[in-house]
């Protein structure tokens, strides 16, 4: 009788220290993906700062534009200077909350994440699907979405257009750790 206190006690700890922090990444992952019949562009960042706070299901992202890859340097010089404008517009930023945050546990869940997007100065909201578990102590999310180039007035000259998709593919992989001041 008394292990089964323990554990109850063990368990309701670690729901309620569970519940109660900040979880934070500084090495997210984020790609997009560009196809069309010409040309395929994909670039990759590996420097995504994320933050989750667990007592309200809220979360914060911001990508350096300037730390996406490409394959060629042509590619991401084109993508800085002309279409993103990285140095008037440094950082993409998301600020939004995850709707069945109750749900995380070792499993893999689906969840609804809400929010604002901001990307070449241009804020919209999103509402997006993506996957969340906690191993270990760290919490995992995971998901992609669709942008619209149109949509954050990126303008991609005539010359190009059939080389740049309308729609690109976002890829997120983000390993939060326990934040600890």
């Amino acid at each position: 009788m008394k292990s089964i206190y323990i554990l109850l006690f063990t368990l309701l700890f670690s729901a309620i220290s569970f519940g109660q922090g900040k979880f934070l990444t500084k090495q997210g992952y984020t790609s997009f993906f560009s196809a069309t019949p010409i040309e395929d562009i994909k670039a990759e960042n590996n420097q995504v700062l994320s933050i989750i706070d667990t007592s309200t299901g809220t979360i914060a992202i911001s990508i350096l534009i300037k730390s996406f890859m490409f394959e060629k340097s042509l590619m991401q010089e084109h993508f800085n200077e002309n279409y993103l404008e990285s140095d008037k517009y440094p950082k993409a930023i998301f600020k939004g909350q995850i709707l069945d945050f109750d749900s995380v546990n070792e499993n893999e869940n689906p969840v609804t994440i809400v929010g604002d997007i901001t990307i070449h100065g241009v804020t919209k909201k999103i509402e997006t699907k993506g996957i969340i578990s906690k191993k270990e102590d760290n919490i995992i999310l995971n998901g992609d979405f669709i942008v619209k180039v149109a949509d954050f007035e990126i303008e991609i000259p005539s010359v190009v257009s059939n080389n740049i998709a309308e729609s690109i593919k976002v890829t997120y992989e983000l390993d939060h750790k326990p934040y600890k001041k």
